[in-house]
This record gives structure tokens, sequence and C-alpha cells, in this order.
């Protein structure tokens, strides 16, 4: 008999949050005005794939149940015209300009200490691994929330092709580096390519999920397509986008926010209601498109699965 093991985050599938609404650190306030007048008189629609994605035959995947929602799955026209993608500028409307980027070819390295370095391709990664579709609640640090249909693949699986030695302790992830495709790359003041990181403990729990695809179909290029991270218990920043570069490490590493300011982003970025942003609270989060507010929850409602990873930790800066 299959039993579904219920969380104390699980919500209801009706209140995930909808596909066009990832917003800026800086115009959150303005933006959220701005998604409402756009939804009210219906100026959201949908971007067409620049060029059709050959592992579209992969989607839609099976559902895995045992990731679901205590609330509605966020609208696609949302949360596929308003994205944080600071490769292709630091506003919030760059669907468009994100269609520049070419995903194929895509080329994967996987270095570091690890028995099994290796370059391959997108697609044939996606010979190597089963798709399958989780609902997750997404957490920005700026304090709005929604919740999306991701498909993709278990983190653990592609540490487990890579095969770490024993002395990997992290996982250091690196984005696409091309400014002439992505112009946000031609600010010099921001530490290029977008790099992020994980304990090998992180990368491996069960939550850390590697994304191909959202809405039942392949990643749109504004997601981070073709291969981005969701760590749900984390703020959306350490969710990096459009990954190029998987390396084992034994040291730190240092991730592009905190590079640009550590006093606010940090390597652990673990949601917590109690410790707040040093320019606002996060006791509550506003859900988008609706923007109700509702109270946010230790480790975005992912105790359950992630408070073990933190034990004996309390002189680390968990939440930021």
């Amino acid at each position: 008999m299959n039993i579904i093991r219920k969380r104390g985050w699980e919500l209801p599938e009706s209140e995930a949050t909808p596909e066009a609404v990832f917003f800026n650190r800086r115009s959150v306030i303005a933006g959220l005005a701005g998604a409402g007048a756009l939804l009210a008189g219906g100026g959201f629609s949908r971007p067409a794939f620049a060029e059709e994605d050959p592992s579209a035959s992969l989607y839609p995947a099976s559902r895995n149940e045992a990731f679901t929602l205590d609330r509605e799955i966020t609208p696609e026209k949302v949360t596929s015209m308003y994205n944080n993608f600071y490769e292709f500028g630091s506003h919030k409307q760059i669907a468009s300009a994100a269609q520049a980027l070419k995903i194929r070819p895509w080329e994967v390295q996987i270095d570091g200490l690890c028995d099994n370095p290796q370059t391959i391709g997108i697609d044939d990664l996606l010979k190597k691994v089963s798709l399958e579709e989780r609902l997750y609640r997404l957490r920005c640090v700026e304090a709005w929330a929604m919740a999306v249909p991701w498909t993709g693949f278990p983190l653990a699986e592609l540490v487990r092709l890579a095969a770490p030695k024993a002395g990997a302790k992290y996982l250091r992830m690196e984005t696409f580096l091309d400014p002439d495709t992505a112009s946000g790359q031609r600010a010099s003041w921001y530490p290029w390519p977008y790099v992020e990181g994980l304990t090998i403990a992180e990368a491996t729990n069960e939550l850390a999920f590697l994304v191909t695809g959202v809405y039942g179909k392949p990643l749109a290029k504004q997601f981070g397509a073709p291969l981005r991270l969701a760590v749900p218990w984390k703020y959306g920043f350490k969710s990096i986008k459009s990954i190029t570069r998987f390396s084992f490490t034994e040291e730190r590493p240092v991730s592009f926010w905190e590079e640009v300011q550590a006093a606010e982003y940090g390597f652990w970025a673990n949601v917590n209601p109690e410790v707040p942003h040093p320019r606002w609270s996060q006791a509550s989060e506003q859900l988008l498109p609706s923007g109700n507010r509702v109270p946010t929850q230790l480790f975005n409602g992912y105790g359950d699965y992630v408070a073990d990873l933190y034990k004996g930790m309390e002189g680390e800066k968990l939440y930021m």
C-alpha cells in the first residue's frame, strides 16, 4: 500500500502561485501595483517559445504527490511575465529580453572533487534521469511568495552521477557567461557569472530539485532554461538559473549576492520569520497575485525535511 506522508507545510493545490510574478528587490512595491493593474486589464500575455525545445516530448511528467501545496498554484501568465533574472536586467519585465538566450547546444560541466568529472549536453543528461512534477512554494527575500509546478529531477541524482570524493563538502554552481547575449552581464559592478552553493548534505536532501520544466512543458527562458535549481526552504535568490557548471569543493563558495552585499544576503539564506532583512521584516509574506499577506513559516514551511541539516550550527548566520 502506498502511504503518503503529510507534512506541516503542505498546501492545497488550489493555493499554488501563477507563473508570471518574480519581483525585483528594488521594485517590489511598484511591481505589485503594476501587476495588479495588468491583471485587471488583461495585460499579461503568454510568451511563445523562441525555438522548439527538443525535450518537449518529455512533458508533462507525472506529478509526485508527496510534494503538494496548501495554496493555489500561481497562474502562469503572472510568473512567466514578471521575473528576476539579473543577467538580462535588474527590472522584472525581462521575459522578452531573455528570449535571446540560446539554450541549444547547452553543455553542463561537472568537475572538482568527484570521481566522474564530465561535460554533458543537457539532452544527454535528461536521458539519465527520470522527470517528475513537484508543487513547491517559492519565497523571495523581498517578502513576496508564489507556488509553482516545477518539473525536473532531484539534485541528488546529479550528485550520484558525479560520485563526489570524501573531501567534497560543498557543491558550487555557476551560470552561463555571455555578455553579448545577456545585456545585464555588461554591468561591471556585478561579479559575473552568477554563482551559488550548497553543502553536500543540502544538495542531497530530497527537496533539492533541478528544474527543466514548468507548467507541464519545457522551462521557458525567463525561468532559467534549460536547467535551474529549486530549493524551496531558502529564499529565492539561492535558486540559480541557467546552470552550466557543478563543481565539488572542500572550500565553501562565495555566492553572487553574498559577494555583492554580504551584510544582507548570506550563504545560507534559510527562510525565518523571526530574522528580519536589514531593511524590512520577514514576519509575513505577500501572496501573488492576490496581494494577500500571510505569516511566514520557518524554512518556508519545509522544516520537517530540512531542520536536521542545521543542528549544532548556532554560530552560523543561517537565516540571511
